[in-house]
């Protein structure tokens, strides 16, 4: 009898070492190293097996290049993020911190889908199902829930060989929901279910089952501290989709984000507010964000950002005051704590406005995160305002990118930008000159700026150092 071997594994990045270590040497992560057992290879040694069979090729030519047309839930908002509706055969992995509302938007998608007439295969490996239940009856989706079929099992062989015997009876199942991979198991591996071994394993095997059967599978996966999908990286390279669902817990809005998509755009958001009835879509994020917003107030400046191929406003707030210790504090939330120390230098520098003995505080409203270098002039103004305590003009949007010589860059996309401003009513645009489009909407006016010292002289009155 040949004597399993074991290994020891990364729970990071899924690297292997023959024994065990504190730290990885490839991603260098501390204590993710967990021994499992390798399967020797089916019968016994590996010269005594057949060859391989040859594979038939097909040439690229005669595939048949009809698109299968997607199928839509009726969420606009979910609709959007994969770039129309769910194609047949893809494999879409879901993350989010617990309680975000992954199960509740999947279920509502399960609960539109067999509504539609698809039939839809919902598997909990954490919850029983009455806990299903029970939150299905607090859905505005209710009634559209009872068709949707519903499997309690953890083990692979057992959700495939269910989907593939509905298939074979003619109740064909097009939509798999697989609530969570980190709760289901493998016979052919051991270890514990949500280790590297398994969860690879099992979502190869799940997406074979997508490709094969033009079923379209939906995987839950828990999210680790660093806010990453749990599980080695691999995971995110087999599927087809990724989206992360984001959101802060005292708020009631959620933005549900594409890192990864095979069949659309990359980086599309789409905003729900959740409610006691489940997840609504937001028609407009732009006006949620900027619902709030007191206008007279100083510290606050208007940016727009794109989020994939959507451009949203967003209300950036800054506030500097005197500092109660000897060393001021600086807090960032939404925006990047090196980029806010960067416009910070180039504010003392460029624009004769100091902070050094100032608390600084920066807040991106309603729970957003700035990623683009668009919102430094949005950053800058609002930190100017907050120190001179003088408001910005209220209906103005500033864009640009900040440079180390005070200077103002343009920023891309600026017409689509400039026009969801005009659309939320906004009157002004500071901008790059040499960003300045050939066309502006009306009603809006742009105010071209190529420095941090035009910014200033223009919103402030007052002259750069």
């Amino acid at each position: 009898m040949a004597r399993a071997r074991t290994v020891h594994r990364c729970q990071e990045c899924g690297a292997e070492a023959p024994r065990w270590a504190g730290r990885c040497d490839a991603c260098g992560a501390w204590n993710t190293m967990v021994e499992e057992v390798v399967a020797p290879p089916a019968g016994g040694r590996r010269a005594g097996r057949a060859p391989a069979p040859v594979a038939p090729t097909v040439a690229l030519g005669a595939v048949s290049a009809a698109a299968s047309p997607r199928w839509e839930t009726g969420l606009r908002e979910f609709d959007f993020v994969l770039g129309g509706g769910i194609v047949p055969g893809s494999l879409v992995l879901v993350g989010g911190e617990p309680g975000i509302g992954k199960s509740t938007l999947l279920l509502q998608v399960a609960a539109r889908l067999s509504a539609a007439g698809r039939g839809t295969l919902y598997v909990s490996g954490e919850e029983s199902a009455l806990q299903v239940r029970l939150r299905a009856d607090r859905l505005a989706e209710a009634s559209d829930a009872a068709g949707v079929a519903l499997l309690t099992e953890t083990s692979l062989e057992a959700i495939v060989a269910t989907a593939e015997a509905a298939l074979s009876s003619g109740r064909r199942v097009e939509a798999l929901v697989v609530d969570s991979i980190q709760t289901v198991h493998t016979e052919l591996l051991e270890g514990a279910p949500g280790n590297v071994g398994q969860v690879r394993e099992c979502a190869a095997r799940l997406m074979r089952l997508a490709k094969d059967a033009g079923i379209a599978v939906f995987v839950i996966g828990h999210v680790t501290k660093g806010g990453g999908i749990a599980g080695p990286k691999t995971l995110e390279h087999i599927v087809d989709t990724v989206l992360y669902f984001e959101g802060e817990g005292s708020l009631e809005h959620r933005v549900l984000r594409a890192t990864k998509n095979r069949f659309g755009s990359v980086d599309e958001i789409g905003v729900f507010r959740m409610l006691p009835s489940g997840l609504v879509p937001v028609e407009n994020p732009s006006a949620l964000f900027l619902g709030d917003r007191e206008a007279v107030a100083s510290g606050s400046a208007v940016t727009a950002l794109m989020e994939g191929t959507r451009p949203v406003l967003v209300e950036v707030q800054a506030l500097a005051a005197r500092a109660g210790f000897s060393t001021p504090q600086r807090v960032a939330a939404g925006i990047d704590g090196r980029r806010l120390a960067l416009l910070l230098a180039v504010l003392d520098k460029r624009g004769g406005i100091s902070c050094a003995q100032l608390d600084v505080f920066c807040n991106v409203v309603g729970g957003m995160r700035v990623q683009e270098p668009a919102a430094d002039l949005a950053v800058v103004a609002a930190l100017a305002s907050s120190v001179a305590d003088r408001p910005l003009p209220p209906r103005a949007v500033f864009l640009g990118e900040v440079g180390l010589g005070g200077e103002v860059r343009p920023v891309s996309q600026v017409e689509r930008r400039l026009a969801e401003a005009a659309k939320l009513g906004m009157t002004q645009a500071f901008l790059a000159e040499r960003g300045v489009p050939r066309r502006t909407p009306p009603g809006l006016a742009v105010v071209p700026v190529a420095s941090l010292g035009d910014v200033l002289r223009r919103t402030l009155g007052r002259e750069a150092a």
